[in-house]
C-alpha cells in the first residue's frame, strides 16, 4: 500500500512567500503559475463529488427509524444507534462508497492544485446530491434548486477553466 501512494517532494524556494513543491506541483505562496489540472485528476475529483454527493440521499433513507431507539442511558442509547446503523446494508453501503470518496480526495490532493480540488469536488458534489435526491422523489426546490445548480456549473467551469 505504501508504494501506490505519491512521494512527496519538498523543496523550499525564493522569495517574499515560501513556495513548496508538492508531488511535483508548486503549493503555497501566492506568486507563480498555478499548474492545469491532468483529465486524470479532474476525472478523480468529479469521481469523488459523485460518491459524496450520490451517497447522501441514500444515507438518509438507511438512516430512517434511527430517531425512533430510544433508551434511558447515554451509553445504551449510543450503543443501540451504533448497532443499527452497523448492522444495516442500507446503511452501511453507501456509508463505504462514500469513504471511499473520502480516500480518492485524500490520494488526489497529492498532486491536484487545491484551490481547484476543493471547490470543484463540493460544488459538484451539492449537484449530485440534489439529482440523486430527486431521483429518489425527495423535493429539492423546483426552479430555483435548477437555478442554482446551473450558477454552481457555471462556477465550476470559470474555476477549472482558469486554472
Amino acid at each position: 500500500m505504501a508504494a501506490a501512494l505519491p512521494r512527496l517532494r519538498l523543496a523550499r524556494r525564493g522569495g517574499p512567500r515560501h513556495r513548496f513543491r508538492v508531488g511535483g506541483r508548486a503549493a503555497g505562496g501566492t506568486s507563480g503559475a498555478v499548474a492545469m489540472a491532468t483529465a486524470g485528476e479532474a476525472a478523480a475529483l468529479v469521481l469523488v463529488a459523485a460518491l459524496w454527493g450520490s451517497t447522501g440521499p441514500f444515507l438518509r433513507t438507511g438512516a430512517a427509524g434511527l430517531e425512533e431507539l430510544r433508551h434511558r442511558s447515554r451509553l445504551r442509547q449510543l450503543l443501540t444507534e451504533i448497532c443499527f446503523l452497523g448492522l444495516n446494508y442500507k446503511y452501511m453501503v453507501p456509508f463505504l462508497l462514500n469513504q471511499c470518496g473520502s480516500l480518492l480526495f485524500y490520494l488526489t490532493l497529492a498532486s491536484a492544485d487545491l484551490s481547484l480540488a476543493v471547490p470543484l469536488c463540493n460544488s459538484l458534489a451539492l449537484i449530485f446530491t440534489l439529482v440523486t435526491g430527486r431521483m429518489l422523489g425527495e423535493d429539492i426546490g423546483g426552479k430555483r434548486a435548477v437555478a442554482g445548480m446551473a450558477l454552481t456549473l457555471l462556477g465550476v467551469t470559470l474555476c477549472v477553466a482558469g486554472s
